[in-house]
């Protein structure tokens, strides 16, 4: 039996049930640069950990030598998660905004320093006037912006 799948997706068939209710992959087709993605994770908190894990694993073992930056994770990314779940410590900046800052101009700033191939935030939700604001941070820092969406 063949399921249609639409050029357009790289996502193998066989997950698609699977996946359909736990993890959508959004991409704004308006960027001409891919300055900006956004995953939204949506089911148990820990399976949505087990589906972020090889993500930020493969982010942290980049060969870039800037940093895989951590804007305002959840409280459920420690340190031992991120050692269990094999992530190189040695290339994570984990931030907190300051008590004056939000987590998306962090997640500007970070960017646009260019000191980060990726910032990652989780902004829920995140509005339409941000994206671009991210999108605009990223391209003047030569960087990457994922936005996670739990929820």
């Amino acid at each position: 039996m063949q399921f249609p799948q639409s050029l357009s997706r790289n996502q193998l068939p066989l997950f698609d049930a699977f996946l359909a209710s736990t993890i959508a992959v959004v991409e704004d087709p308006a960027s001409q640069e891919d300055t900006f993605s956004e995953v939204s994770l949506r089911g148990a908190a820990g399976h949505c950990l087990t589906l972020l894990a090889p993500m930020l694993r493969e982010l942290s073992e980049k060969d870039d030598e800037r940093w895989l930056t951590l804007i305002a994770p959840p409280a459920s990314l420690t340190q031992s998660w991120l050692r269990d779940a094999g992530l190189n410590r040695e290339r994570i900046l984990l931030l907190q905004p300051r008590s004056n800052q939000s987590p998306l101009q962090l997640a500007q700033e970070a960017l646009k320093l260019g000191r980060s191939h990726t910032v990652v935030s989780w902004l829920h939700p995140l509005p339409q006037q941000a994206r671009g604001q991210l999108e605009a941070a990223a391209r003047t820092g030569k960087a990457q912006s994922l936005n996670i969406s739990l929820g």
